[in-house]
């Protein structure tokens, strides 16, 4: 089976196992049937082949970016332009997706990148509160709940044959530390790396950005090492 044929059902059939605490609402976009379509010539465009990969961990997506288009840290811009893929999502950029793609084309280019790299996050549900991006770990009791989850999605997509002696987290604060301690308790992976987060560096250094492209290809060289 193509990794494209283990992706996809996994993304069109994430649901969550418990209430949200009040207040706080899933944002699933995999459900509309764009963002199917979308996700089908995506992932069968750089994942139709049987290879294993390194996988990236991000938080949760965000409401501009994957919560767009339902691929992580890819807007409709860069979805066109960079993957050669039409959309009709509104065209609105979203930061961390204009970083990870210079910084992918840095690498050669999506086809080279994704042929390597699987990217995914720690929840691939993502979370809203008052409108807002919430990040999993922001809330005592979404975190709680949202544990065996947690546990489960990254256990289906490691069974799919990736490569386990690294991990990269992007996020290098919270998002880490608690990838690390689920690590410890599961043994997923060998090593956990660190990778700046694209937001922080898009928002506060993004004067060092071309700094951090390099830190990120210095840190996925690890994966062949």
């Amino acid at each position: 089976m193509f990794l494209s044929q283990q992706i996809l059902p996994f993304l069109f059939n994430l649901r969550l196992p418990f209430t949200l605490p009040q207040g706080i609402e899933v944002l699933d976009v995999h459900k509309h049937p764009n963002v199917r379509a979308a996700c089908t010539v995506f992932y069968e465009k750089f994942y139709q082949d049987f290879a294993a990969r390194h996988v990236l961990l991000g938080i949760n997506p965000g409401r501009f970016g994957g919560g767009v288009t339902g691929i992580p840290f890819t807007d409709p811009i860069r979805l066109d332009k960079f993957c050669g893929i039409e959309n009709e999502f509104e065209k609105k950029q979203e930061l961390s997706s204009v970083f990870m793609y210079e910084m992918i084309q840095a690498l050669g280019g999506p086809s080279q990148f994704y042929s390597k790299l699987y990217i995914s996050s720690i929840s691939p549900l993502g979370y809203v509160k008052s409108g807002k991006n919430l990040n999993y770990y922001d809330d005592a009791d979404l975190l709680k709940l949202a544990e065996p989850f947690v546990v489960d999605c990254i256990n289906k997509q490691l069974s799919w044959g990736m490569h386990t002696n690294i991990c990269f987290c992007i996020g290098e604060g919270e998002n880490l530390k608690y990838l690390t301690r689920l690590n410890e308790k599961h043994g997923w992976f060998g090593k956990i790396m660190g990778l700046p987060h694209p937001r922080f560096i898009m928002q506060y250094k993004l004067k060092q950005k071309e700094a951090y492209i390099n830190t990120y290809i210095v840190r996925l060289a690890c994966a062949n090492a």
